[in-house]
């Protein structure tokens, strides 16, 4: 066999891993960030003066949140466990001695303080949790794209070959639903007032990634790089699903309500299910005799998988008119949390019955168990994130610490119109100061190019280095430096205030 022909069947006929490893899996970062925000705020409470030196938040950030996502999933994967019960108790034993060190008078009991934070106010500006959901999601997407290459990567964590849930397998719905939360539908923002003109300009924002497309299937072609055929297809890939999902979503969500959004998912979702199981399309997806058929046999799985992502998308948007609402005190977004966790557990109800009376998850056709368990662990993740930061933000209610970025800073009061406006300034500054050093916020301002970034390192690593024949220590360095590389760059363009943008 050539080299291409061995990496091709080192990633193919896989058949991922279970439902609950990858559940467990989503509380590692939440509480990397709540380490982080954590040990800021100790650091604070000893006198700490902040900011750092950018090159220290840097390192701070890669260490403490991107480094323990890149040895989760190659040398620490059999011990994740371990790793998440000693993190949530050293992320406990922090939080401890943040309340004995408080700022407030120790007299106070702990019902009083805690009933005082749940009258405090957040901002209403902005949700730092969603941010770093899809910041995570990029980083994990780009971390997998590579390691999936070395040997050290478990294969359980590979996308599947037609039925079962890997790591990866998620990570691309999640990608979907991850850009449809903050979409401009989502975002209620006021479009023009002509629907064409702005369904005219959504359509044209979806060209960059027809382009980047169109680079990585003539970069792939000519250099005779290794490709999962039955991944999406001859000549498709994830730029034109990422182009087509936006660009379908744009004209249906011009035509239907918005705040209906969940109902265009479940009928998309269903409509697509019941097409699989009554015609033989299923069949002409998994089992097509050959790829010389013209373009849609060729490309089978790419072009059917789309309905199901726009499903995804759609049920993303509703998600996110959710998340987006304004809410002043910490007590609403409780309650909106929890909400959003009943949401996930009641999709996992529907999924089980799903996968025992339809068909089991199938990211290659991305059937309707892979939309409703791409939404279930999406909304699981995202419960995980907001409760971490509510965590953060009672550590910062104690303290009364501004000084760690992508995560809320409470009030003593609820916000109104005779707000000290000077104190709201100073708090402004502080907070644009340290979000203007976080690693978090500087993948967020480029996140196309952090994602471009990570696919043609991917190639030009799998060009120069025999991935699958590594040792496990030069494989972690080779990834290490790869995050690292891609971090820097988005990390020194956040630090110039450049954002990297085509249209």
């Amino acid at each position: 066999m050539s080299q291409k022909e061995i990496k091709e069947a080192f990633v193919s006929n896989l058949n991922g891993t279970t439902l609950g490893e990858i559940s467990l899996g989503s509380a590692l970062a939440p509480l990397c960030l709540l380490s982080r925000g954590l040990g800021l705020i100790l650091y604070f409470l000893g006198k700490g003066v902040f900011p750092f030196p950018w090159k220290v938040h840097l390192l701070l950030d890669f260490t403490v949140v991107v480094l323990p996502l890149i040895l989760s999933c190659t040398v620490l994967s059999d011990a994740l466990h371990v790793v998440i019960v000693s993190l949530a108790a050293f992320d406990a034993s922090m939080l401890f001695r943040v309340y004995h060190r408080r700022k407030h008078s120790p007299a106070v009991p702990f019902r009083r303080t805690f009933k005082d934070f749940l009258g405090s106010s957040l901002e209403t500006d902005r949700v730092p949790f969603v941010t770093v959901f899809r910041v995570l999601v990029n980083v994990k997407t780009a971390i997998s794209i590579l390691a999936v290459d070395f040997a050290i990567f478990p294969r359980r964590y590979a996308k599947s070959e037609t039925y079962g849930t890997g790591v990866m397998d998620f990570g691309v719905g999640a990608f979907i639903l991850a850009n449809s939360l903050v979409c401009p539908e989502a975002r209620r923002k006021q479009p023009p007032p002509s629907k064409f003109a702005h369904l005219t300009k959504q359509l044209l924002s979806v060209w960059p990634l027809v382009a980047l497309g169109l680079a990585r299937l003539l970069s792939v072609k000519a250099t005779g790089y290794h490709e999962h055929v039955s991944e999406y297809g001859v000549h498709w890939n994830f730029f034109f699903t990422l182009a087509i999902v936006r660009a379908v979503a744009s004209l249906l969500l011009s035509v239907f309500p918005v705040n209906r959004s969940w109902l265009l998912a479940v009928i998309i979702g269903g409509s697509y299910q019941a097409a699989l199981e009554l015609t033989d399309l299923k069949s002409f997806i998994l089992n097509g005799s050959d790829r010389t058929g013209g373009f849609v046999s060729a490309n089978r799985e790419g072009v059917f998988s789309v309905i199901g992502y726009v499903a995804i998308y759609m049920a993303g948007v509703q998600v996110g008119l959710h998340v987006m609402e304004s809410r002043m005190v910490v007590k609403d977004w409780i309650k909106a949390i929890a909400r959003l966790l009943l949401g996930s557990f009641a999709l996992w109800a529907v999924l089980f019955v799903c996968q025992m009376f339809v068909e089991p998850v199938s990211r290659r056709m991305a059937n309707l168990s892979f939309g409703i368990w791409t939404v279930a662990q999406s909304l699981y993740f995202l419960c995980c994130l907001s409760a971490a930061d509510l965590v953060l933000a009672f550590a910062k209610f104690l303290s009364n610490c501004r000084s760690v970025s992508s995560s809320w800073s409470p009030s003593q009061a609820p916000q109104t119109q005779n707000s000290d406006s000077k104190s709201s300034s100073v708090d402004r500054k502080i907070r644009e100061d340290i979000e203007g050093l976080c690693l978090i916020q500087a993948v967020n301002r480029n996140q196309l190019l952090f994602f471009m970034l990570s696919n043609i390192m991917t190639g030009l690593t799998n060009v120069m280095v025999d991935t699958i024949h590594s040792s496990s220590v030069f494989s972690v360095f080779v990834l290490v430096f790869y995050m690292f590389a891609n971090s820097f760059i988005v990390y020194v363009l956040h630090l110039q205030r450049i954002t990297v943008k085509f249209w």
